[in-house]
């Protein structure tokens, strides 16, 4: 499946218009949303061929819950579903995907460090559309 349409959800906007542009600049078609409420409701809305989705938003683990609830889909399950944090750096907690066991508890496909780096973000759609 080639990746056309991108989700992005991100509470904090001055980050999702930046990564929302420098996405875009790649030739992505880029959908926003500012909550994980209303990354939910433009997922089953717009059906996005991948998502990109903030860990931490209203809760500390709001973008493991969606990033949960979209794999849960039948869409979800077909699309990259990434997490983007800073957590690593504000915590010094690092999250990985590189275990079976790590993606059965994390429910999504890799994790991106913010800040976004367009490079590192296209390497890992490649990655799982390989996998």
């Amino acid at each position: 499946m080639k990746i056309q349409k991108i989700l992005l959800v991100d509470d904090d906007i001055d980050l999702l218009e930046q990564n929302k542009i420098l996405i875009e600049s790649k030739g992505f078609n880029v959908i926003t949303a500012e909550s994980a409420e209303e990354g939910y409701e433009k997922f089953i809305s717009e059906n996005p061929d991948a998502c990109v989705i903030d860990l931490i938003m209203e809760h500390h683990d709001s973008g493991f819950i969606l990033c949960h609830k979209i794999k849960k889909t039948e869409l979800g399950k077909m699309i990259p579903v990434l997490i983007l944090t800073s957590a690593t750096y504000e915590t010094g907690f690092k999250f990985s995907t590189t275990t079976a066991e790590e993606r059965e508890w994390i429910k999504c496909d890799g994790i991106l460090n913010k800040p976004v780096v367009i490079e590192e973000l296209l390497e890992k759609f490649e990655e799982i559309k390989q996998d």
